[in-house]
């Protein structure tokens, strides 16, 4: 083998690495990486490319909420070079043109310079399976996106026609159930908002869910929320303009996460707040025409007090079978 296709093998291998690799064929993450070996092996020409990035269309699923957050990445790029190429597939129908595969954030980096003209990639024969195939297997070596993006990228892909729930969740390596309830959470909160609010890293499943549960059970203006989430961004940035300090634009979105939160939690205690106990005068309760207790609503609930004698121990004795008897009334009486 040459030292240029070591090399370029090798590069693809530095990609693809998500830990070692395991004797046993038949796990979910082997699976992933067999994709990206596959892609390694289909690069033809035995070289990497100099293409012109406007020859390199991004079609794939977005599996980012900010994909033009690539500054610092484009600033080493023009410093230091590109030393990873992205990975691309000839166009099915249009000559001198190149599908992306994996690098977007590379790609956009590139795009956005003025000092580099060109993006190193290697040119892989793939048909659209596989093509989406090795993105999720770039995705599972990358450990920097959030619960949101990965639900987003499921949905995508489901709705992308890549597969069902179950097929998802086998190349994404988790449960159905996973999967079920990202794309819960997702219709619940809505792709708008969920975009408005931005990546949110470090808000997990558990504060989604308790989201998208609010959202369901109180009726919610959406545009409301989504300005809400937009006011909380725009903010951020009259305050970057005003300081020279650079803001994060994570800690901005875990912002608007908090914001949508906690108006939709307001909302929820003002709409379920705890009615004022009922309570009332003692009611006497007549028994075989004469006072044999009384009955009175009060903050716990409602009280039956019988006089003392042979009658209260008998009700004692059958409480049960009475108050059964009489919610099976009350059944047949609102059925009726």
């Amino acid at each position: 083998m040459s030292n240029s296709k070591k090399k370029r093998l090798s590069m693809l291998d530095s990609i693809s690495a998500a830990g070692g690799a395991s004797p046993v064929p038949t796990t979910p993450m082997m699976s992933s990486n067999r994709a990206l070996r596959s892609a390694r092996d289909a690069v033809d020409a035995h070289k990497v490319w100099e293409l012109d990035p406007a020859d390199v269309i991004d079609d794939r699923p977005a599996d980012r909420l900010d994909p033009a957050d690539v500054l610092d990445l484009r600033d080493a790029i023009e410093t230091n070079g590109q030393t990873v190429p992205i990975l691309v597939r000839r166009h099915p129908s249009e000559a001198e043109k190149y599908l992306l595969v994996y690098g977007r954030r590379r790609l956009e980096a590139i795009k956005q310079s003025d000092k580099v003209d060109t993006v190193r990639a290697l040119v892989a024969s793939m048909d659209d399976q596989s093509a989406v195939r090795a993105q999720i297997s770039e995705n599972m070596a990358r450990r920097d996106l959030s619960f949101i993006e990965k639900a987003l990228f499921a949905q995508e892909l489901v709705n992308s026609g890549f597969g069902n729930q179950t097929t998802v969740a086998e190349v994404l390596t988790v449960p159905k159930s996973a999967i079920s309830m990202a794309l819960s959470v997702i219709d619940s909160v809505g792709t708008p908002l969920v975009r408005a609010i931005g990546a949110a890293h470090g808000i997990g499943r558990p504060r989604w869910e308790a989201l998208a549960k609010n959202m369901r059970g109180n009726p919610v203006d959406n545009d409301k929320l989504v300005s809400l989430a937009d006011d909380v961004h725009v903010a951020a940035e009259v305050q970057l303009a005003k300081s020279a300090t650079m803001a994060d634009p994570n800690e901005t979105s875990v912002a608007a996460f908090a914001a949508v939160e906690a108006y939709l939690e307001a909302g929820v205690k003002a709409t379920t707040a705890p009615a004022l106990p009922k309570t009332g005068k003692t009611k006497s309760l007549n028994i075989g025409g004469k006072r044999g207790g009384t009955l009175k609503r009060t903050k716990a609930g409602l009280a039956l007090t019988l006089n003392d004698g042979p009658f209260s121990d008998w009700v004692e004795s059958e409480a049960q079978d009475l108050v059964e008897e009489l919610h099976a009334r009350w059944i047949r009486r609102n059925e009726d």
